[in-house]
């Protein structure tokens, strides 16, 4: 399954210039960009998504995955439908990027409880920025944070900076690997 998510990402998600030509969201230029999206929404890649994600959160006693949206969104709905489909059922939730002002105040939508263990994941880390604030927030609704899970690490110091906050942190995929399929090498 691993190694045909790589095939759909570098297909689908991956470009790679010579040149620094792609802005990442630091603002710093980078030779290498990848847009999870359109792999992990297209029916193939969502249903190899969600179930390498099941398999990275199997005896973490986890009983939900989300993240901040919008990345972290169709990844934590295919692990939920995975984990149904394999009789061990996962749920899904979704930080939201700003705090919901009405009804019910709070930064996470989904069936979720205060003291629940949960997953956080994300499709892409750099910094670790982003996976970080969903890990704050989700503690924040009193989520306790127990594994966290990136599609693709872009090996630039975030899975490091994300272990601050979480010790047991994982990435499926890895620059290298999205690198070394398209043939690119010292990207």
């Amino acid at each position: 399954m691993k190694e045909e998510l790589i095939g759909i990402l570098c297909e689908k998600s991956v470009k790679y210039s010579q040149e620094p030509a792609f802005r990442l969201v630091s603002g710093r230029m980078s030779r290498f960009y990848v847009n999870c999206k359109p792999t992990t929404l297209s029916p193939r890649g969502m249903f190899l998504a969600g179930h390498l994600v099941l398999k990275a959160i199997a005896g973490s006693g986890v009983s939900a995955v989300g993240g901040l949206t919008f990345g972290a969104d169709p990844i934590a709905v295919a692990t939920a439908f995975a984990s149904e489909i394999e009789g061990r059922p996962v749920k899904a939730f979704s930080i939201r990027k700003s705090r919901k002002d009405h009804g019910i105040i709070r930064w996470i939508e989904g069936d979720v409880s205060p003291g629940e263990a949960v997953a956080v994941i994300d499709d892409v880390a750099t910094t670790g920025g982003s996976t970080i604030k969903a890990i704050e927030r989700a503690r924040e609704e009193g989520l306790s944070v127990r594994r966290v899970v990136i599609l693709v690490d872009r090996q630039e110091g975030g899975l490091d900076n994300i272990r601050e906050h979480v010790a047991d942190v994982t990435a499926l995929i890895t620059r290298e690997e999205l690198l070394t399929r398209m043939g690119v090498h010292g990207g």
